[in-house]
């Protein structure tokens, strides 16, 4: 049991450390390569390129550089580049319009790795020489355009920063992908403010138009339906004589009914008046005239 615990344990650390020590160093003799998706490895030796892998997948350096890859990885070096499309973006490049405004130009564009060889040894610092001459680029094609061109037509400031640059970029092993124009600003803080107190000057004089319009809207709507109101009343009034008339001769047709109502419309004055009144029952009005008269007859004097 113990000699199985100890062959178990001695099993594992074999497989977990002795495999991995076996293949880095099949690796180190260039038995073989492993590329990773978009990547590519050059080998270099005695100051030369001897072998490029840009496929991914497993690669057996032997039948490719024979004798030189037992001692590529010990004498030589292997660089990795990476393939994979990058991004970058320039801000505010100083540029200036036809009209003298200076202006600044945002601009994205995109780059990838498209030869190895030349991206190792062509240059330096391809990634600052591209940036370096989309920047010029951009300098030397847009400036000098109207500022209405400039503000409006950025799909075609995109393209022709782009076929300026595309050829000189592939040049060092970059090439240049889409390049997009971002952003258009004025970089004057003082023309700035003048353009932001010219609209705010603007939008208030729009306002006020806009005020003033719609209280001219609303004087002209309230001035007709006063008239016509008012000719509609006058109308009224015009025709109130005329209906008034047409009911007296109905009613003047009956006499009961031309009395009675002459009778209602005496007591209804009589009523809105405010007059004190002393109603008199009918037999009574000899006995109550007399004494009326002897009571004033006192009264005198």
């Amino acid at each position: 049991m113990v000699s199985t615990l100890v062959g178990a344990i001695v099993g594992f650390f074999g497989m977990a450390i002795g495999i991995p020590v076996f293949f880095a160093f099949l690796r180190l003799l260039g038995f073989y390569a492993i590329v990773q998706e978009r990547t590519c490895r050059v080998y270099v030796l005695f100051g030369s390129v001897v072998c490029t892998l840009d496929e991914p997948g497993f690669h057996f350096l032997w039948p490719k550089l024979g004798w030189k890859a037992l001692i590529v990885n010990l004498v030589g070096r292997c660089q990795v580049v990476d393939l994979r499309l990058d991004q970058q973006y320039l801000r505010s490049q100083a540029v200036n319009s036809e009209e003298g405004a200076p202006m600044g130009i945002g601009i994205w564009y995109e780059m990838y790795v498209s030869d190895p060889k030349r991206f190792l040894f062509e240059n330096a610092d391809p990634r600052g020489s591209l940036a370096a001459n989309v920047s010029n680029a951009a300098v030397r094609c847009l400036s000098n355009m109207k500022l209405a061109a400039m503000l409006e037509t950025r799909h075609e400031m995109s393209r022709t920063v782009r076929a300026e640059v595309s050829p000189q970029s592939h040049e060092w092993g970059y090439k240049l992908g889409s390049v997009y124009v971002r952003k258009v600003h004025f970089r004057d803080a003082n023309m700035i403010r003048q353009i932001e107190e010219k609209v705010v000057n603007r939008l208030r004089q729009v306002t006020s138009a806009i005020r003033q319009d719609g209280a001219n809207q609303v004087s002209i709507i309230t001035s007709t339906a006063e008239r016509q109101s008012a000719v509609e009343f006058a109308r009224a009034a015009a025709l109130r004589p005329q209906i008034v008339g047409s009911a007296l001769q109905k009613i003047g047709e009956d006499p009961e009914v031309l009395e009675a109502t002459f009778s209602l419309l005496e007591t209804q004055r009589l009523l809105e008046s405010g007059a004190k009144l002393t109603l008199v029952p009918d037999g009574q009005r000899g006995e109550l005239l007399s004494q009326l008269l002897t009571a004033r007859t006192l009264s005198r004097p």
